[in-house]
């Protein structure tokens, strides 16, 4: 990968010309190399990493295993498609192994996800199964821990 993506990615705040000195580039380079990423839709946000358990929200986050029958002409992306289209969908992937797309999903409430699934996602035509697992609580999440360690508080001792 770039490494001005791996910069952008690492911290998307980081100034033209703190990345411009990085990476030994002009400042109007970095601009225009940002700007051509965008257009192109390789970067295709910015968001913060927010540490959800110390917000006060009303929300559930779920895992969604699902099994679908793939559709003729369409394979996987059809259906992944539509369920992504759903606006609980926060992410979709498709996988290898026992499942085929993996969802998270979020609502305000364990019964609002659980009816989201029930009567939403698993009467769609090409849907086999659901396995839902609700997240509890997040330790890293994109590569950031979500607990800074505490410091020491013990005094020092020496002989």
């Amino acid at each position: 990968m770039d490494e001005l993506l791996k910069i952008l990615q690492h911290n998307a705040l980081e100034s033209h010309e703190t990345i411009s000195r990085m990476l030994e580039i002009p400042v109007e380079k970095v601009a225009a190399r940002i700007a051509d990423y965008e257009k192109r839709g390789v970067i295709r946000g910015y968001q913060a990493i927010l540490n959800e358990d110390d917000l006060d929200q009303d929300k559930v986050t779920a895992v969604i295993e699902v099994k679908v029958t793939p559709q003729r002409e369409g394979g996987f992306d059809r259906i992944a498609e539509r369920i992504s289209g759903f606006p609980e969908v926060q992410s979709a992937y498709l996988m290898s192994g026992a499942y085929d797309l993996l969802l998270f999903v979020e609502g305000r409430t364990l019964r609002e996800v659980a009816g989201f699934v029930s009567e939403r996602l698993s009467p769609l035509e090409g849907v086999i199964s659901t396995s839902t697992h609700f997240m509890l609580k997040t330790y890293k999440r994109f590569g950031v821990l979500m607990r800074k360690a505490e410091a020491d508080q013990r005094l020092t001792i020496s002989p």
